[in-house]
């Protein structure tokens, strides 16, 4: 939701400028409306319009890396909750009391995916209880022989590695942007858009034009905000892979 605010916020501001600059300009001082003082406004704009480029390129790029990143973390996530599984099969059948929490934890993390978590590998208070319930049972397993040891200390490396990618996770979920950053581009665009109403005809095309360049661009930083947040909004991690690893852990 405070994207969206954000969003709102921006849309608001570019609109606002170049109204703002339309009704103001006709009541200026008539050395405030000359040819050189367009000239020096259309000049600061073009300079805010290069730093706007730059910074909202590196917003992609930032956004782009933490999206990709947290992507692959839960590949990698899905993966080792699968060879976790996998090792306590080979263990035997005194393993099946491991193997129930851990299914139960994948399926839990699955569900939670589409109800709008904002990360739903962040574990509630059952999803806590199931994974320390995990851990429990598996230092409680007996062994038998040095097969059975070796595979032990295979899946309780391999909990651990889950452990920690979990972790990794939710720092990941919330963003790397600054906020600050956000606040100077607004203020940047609200410029240039204020230097675009300056002796801008009082038309409906010229309003309408405004406002949809206000709208595209708000949706653009909106875009650009959520998927740095890649848990929610219209841009999300798929749960395939969690998905894939629920369906491998039921066979």
């Amino acid at each position: 939701m405070q994207d969206e605010v954000v969003a709102l916020v921006i849309f608001l501001c570019l609109v606002a400028a170049p109204l703002a600059t339309i009704a103001i300009w006709p009541r200026l001082p008539a050395r405030h409306r000359d040819d050189e003082t367009n000239n020096v406004l259309r000049l600061a704009a073009n300079l805010f319009g290069v730093m706007t480029s730059l910074v909202l390129g590196l917003m992609i790029n930032s956004a782009k890396n933490t999206f990709e990143s947290v992507d692959h973390n839960v590949h990698a996530y899905a993966t080792e909750l699968i060879l976790l599984d996998r090792t306590l099969r080979q263990y035997g059948p005194q393993a099946d009391s491991v193997r129930e929490p851990l299914s139960a934890y994948v399926e839990r993390v699955t569900s939670q995916w589409s109800r709008a978590q904002d990360n739903p590998v962040v574990a509630n208070r059952l999803s806590e209880h199931l994974l320390a319930e995990i851990g429990t049972r598996l230092n409680a397993l007996p062994t038998t022989d040095a097969a059975q040891d070796f595979l032990l200390q295979d899946a309780r490396q391999r909990l651990r590695q889950v452990l920690e990618q979990r972790w990794v996770l939710i720092e990941q979920s919330e963003g790397a942007i600054p906020r600050p950053l956000i606040a100077m581009l607004v203020a940047w665009l609200g410029l240039i858009f204020a230097s675009f109403g300056f002796r801008a005809p009082r038309n409906a095309i010229t309003v309408s034009t405004f406002v949809v360049s206000a709208a595209l661009i708000a949706g653009a930083v909106y875009l650009i905000l959520d998927m740095d947040v890649p848990f929610s909004g219209p841009i999300q991690i798929s749960p395939a892979p969690l998905q894939r690893a629920l369906a491998e852990l039921q066979q």
